[in-house]
């Protein structure tokens, strides 16, 4: 790619995380530097603002939703999108643009999330996606009259859009199969040069918030982006296995475990190590994320981060738990619903066990004996959700990715998961790691207790499940 269009995809990535019109990146002296060819948004950033697409607010944040519009503009040649979700209706639209001056767009979605909501009917949905369904048809009542009419429910749902204009698009049934665990990708490749991805699914609750809470600020998420050759070329790599020869074809699309299994593929951006794997992998190949995650944590000598959405690897904790005995310090912010689940490590590192609804525990369960006094669950508006599934080891290494630090995110899931060896870069998440301390509720917390104490009474100790 020419110099001229590498600068021109840079300034319109920094312009669109601006706070305000008309000001100049870097003026702010809380804005941190960035390693060179990357950058990363939080969309609940104290240092930045924008005005929410739903209430016309200003809010504390990065627009992460009008900082991939303003990439996908910058397209010329080609666009490969990879996400599990995608309901933004001006996401779409820009994409749809990008189709009509010449550019190249291919959509892969997770199955659950590929059909157009609009064209189905809710009493015949599962309870989870008619309650979804209730959310995009309120958020595609653009005139606030309380009715959504045909031509909003149609502009209002990016599938439909997508489809309209004949964008390709394949979900991970395309194998022919019912799809893998989750197609839990995050990713967009932009004319082989530049690669997007985090933990943000494209939805307005995954950005912004939810339809009819003004207090919801979105599930808590970042978005990274990489201008690099290299690592474009190993993430198209990913994306031609799931493509295969397109929707409608020869069935050779692949998906989990019947793609081709792949190492940790290292890419040199400057002078930062980029390191990557896509899952999944069988539990007997020792190549597999959670093997990767543990090598992490071991290299550890003063402090591991964490700020995890599902933390459910026992494995890990063994690790760890060999860690604080080294002395290594734990900080651990957990998703409040995820964390206090039976099968939630958080538990472990708290020193206590949850039996589940049939009172049993799960096998392998292995509490620490004495509980972690770093590990705490933030305080978040009704209906958000702690999202991120990052890492920061010794101020110096940066895990992140889709990857959830789970045995489904390691052996059935389609995911990303990256270490990326920047010290520049581990500032920007170790400022969000204390944004999120700073409102967290450390140990035991008051509805933990509660679930412990009614799980005691109905269960005792438990059976472990064999």
């Amino acid at each position: 790619m020419q110099k001229s269009k590498l600068a021109l995809m840079a300034a319109a990535l920094l312009c669109s995380g601006c706070s305000q019109a008309g000001s100049v990146v870097g003026e702010s002296p809380a804005r941190l530097a960035m390693p060179e060819a990357i950058d990363v948004v939080f969309n609940h950033n104290a240092t930045s603002r924008y005005r929410s697409p739903l209430t016309g607010d200003w809010r504390n944040g990065d627009d992460l939703e009008q900082w991939l519009i303003a990439a996908i503009a910058a397209a010329n040649e080609e666009v490969l999108v990879a996400v599990q979700e995608l309901s933004l209706p001006r996401i779409a639209q820009a994409l749809i643009a990008a189709k009509q001056r010449g550019v190249l767009v291919q959509v892969i979605l997770e199955n659950n999330y590929s059909p157009a909501w609009s064209e189905q009917r809710p009493s015949r949905l599962n309870q989870r996606k008619r309650k979804r369904w209730h959310q995009l048809n309120q958020l595609a009542d653009r005139d606030g009259d309380g009715t959504t009419s045909p031509e909003e429910a149609f502009r209002g749902d990016a599938v439909a859009l997508l489809k309209a204009a004949h964008i390709p698009l394949l979900d991970d049934t395309e194998d022919g199969s019912r799809g893998s665990g989750l197609m839990h990708h995050k990713f967009l490749v932009i004319d082989q040069t530049s690669v997007i991805t985090g933990s943000a699914n494209l939805t307005s609750s995954g950005l912004h918030g939810d339809a009819g809470r003004p207090s919801s600020r979105g599930n808590v998420n970042h978005l990274i982006q990489f201008n690099s050759p290299g690592l474009a070329s190993v993430f198209r790599q990913e994306f031609a296995q799931m493509w295969g020869d397109g929707p409608g074809g020869e069935q050779d699309s692949r998906f989990g475990l019947q793609k081709a299994r792949e190492s940790v593929q290292t890419v040199q951006i400057g002078d930062v190590q980029v390191d990557v794997l896509f899952s999944p992998h069988p539990k007997r190949d020792g190549n597999h994320g959670l093997n990767l995650l543990a090598k992490q944590l071991r290299t550890a000598r003063k402090r591991v981060d964490m700020a995890l959405f599902v933390f459910s690897a026992q494995h890990l904790t063994n690790v760890l738990r060999e860690q604080i005995k080294q002395g290594v310090e734990i900080r651990l912010v957990a998703d409040p619903g995820f964390g206090s689940r039976p099968f939630s490590e958080v538990l472990d590192l708290l020193g206590v066990t949850l039996p589940d609804h049939t009172c049993e525990v799960e096998a392998g369960n292995q509490p620490l004996d004495q509980p972690v006094q770093g590990i705490g669950t933030p305080r978040l508006a009704r209906g958000d959700k702690l999202h991120h599934k990052f890492a920061v080891i010794d101020n110096r290494t940066v895990i992140t990715g889709s990857f959830n630090w789970s045995p489904s995110a390691a052996h059935t899931n389609d995911e990303t998961l990256l270490v990326i060896h920047s010290p520049q870069l581990a500032k920007h998440f170790t400022r969000e790691m204390y944004r999120l301390w700073d409102t967290a509720e450390l140990g035991i917390t008051p509805h933990i207790q509660r679930k412990l104490d009614r799980q005691q009474i109905r269960c005792g100790d438990g059976e472990e499940r064999r």
